[in-house]
């Protein structure tokens, strides 16, 4: 097993204000293509039903404006509805809604008008003109499962209805609590915490070998925010559980103070 780079985020991650990774899985290609099905249905459905009435209501004028309610026709069911209803929605087509998908940025955040659109535009390309073969093979060798209009909007699709599992909290080991409660421990940078975070919750994850490699090294670079050193012969994974234990609980301290300070001040006026 490779060795995980903790102290760098992915573009899959979201990150709380606690520092820590939640994973936002990309939607794999069989509901991608199921979305896509449904859509395309919708989607011609629209264009056949706006064209008819178009048409029927153009009967009497004459064959350009026959040409041009049919062009308008095109554009409101090809674009305009599929931008407007992602628009709307944040990223949701009527096949996403069926499937629990959902269009996001590449930073995981929720996307505008402008991505909705480009999607769209893309699309009416890759999807209708070459009758999706285009974005079926670049979502086939994408990591994200991307078309081509994903790429030029920034976006991916990922699965809306995912259960979310936090990982168990860390435990302080028990030969470290007295020392954990006396050591000056300054907050950590952020990048920092959460390579400890990442590096503890996915310890049964990692070979032996590269756990204990990444462990000092870890170890070595919070030694620095943190004294007096602990115990010696501590391991590197216990240190780092006290001392994220440690500065959870004097955060969570640190917090509660402010809370009551603020009830007292407020319940004073």
């Amino acid at each position: 097993m490779a060795t995980p780079e903790f102290a760098t985020l992915t573009t899959d991650d979201l990150v709380t204000g606690e520092a820590v990774a939640l994973d936002l899985p990309p939607a794999s290609l069989g509901p991608r293509i199921a979305s896509g099905l449904i859509d395309l249905v919708v989607t011609l459905g629209l264009l056949i039903a706006l064209i008819l009435g178009l048409v029927i209501a153009a009967l009497r004028a004459d064959e350009a404006l026959i040409q041009v309610a049919g062009l308008a026709a095109v554009i409101v069911s090809l674009v305009v509805f599929p931008t407007a209803l992602e628009t709307l929605t944040r990223g949701k087509s009527l096949g996403k809604l069926a499937l629990g998908l959902r269009t996001v940025r590449d930073d995981a955040g929720p996307i505008s008008f402008h991505h909705a659109f480009v999607r769209a535009l893309v699309g009416v390309v890759e999807i209708y003109f070459f009758f999706g073969v285009p974005a079926f093979f670049s979502a086939l060798v994408s990591p994200r499962g991307k078309r081509l209009g994903d790429y030029a909007a920034g976006t991916y699709v990922v699965r809306d209805r995912v259960r979310l599992q936090l990982p168990q909290p860390t435990v302080m080991p028990p030969p470290l609590a007295a020392w954990a409660s006396r050591a000056d421990m300054a907050a950590l940078p952020t990048g920092l915490a959460l390579a400890v975070r990442q590096f503890l919750g996915r310890l049964p994850q990692i070979d032996p070998g590269s756990r204990t490699a990444i462990g000092d090294r870890l170890a070595a670079a919070v030694s620095e925010y943190v004294a007096p050193p602990p115990p010696p012969g501590t391991p590197a994974e216990a240190y780092l559980a006290a001392v994220v234990v440690a500065r959870r609980d004097r955060d969570a301290t640190r917090l509660a103070r402010e809370a009551e300070l603020r009830r007292r001040l407020t319940a004073r006026r």
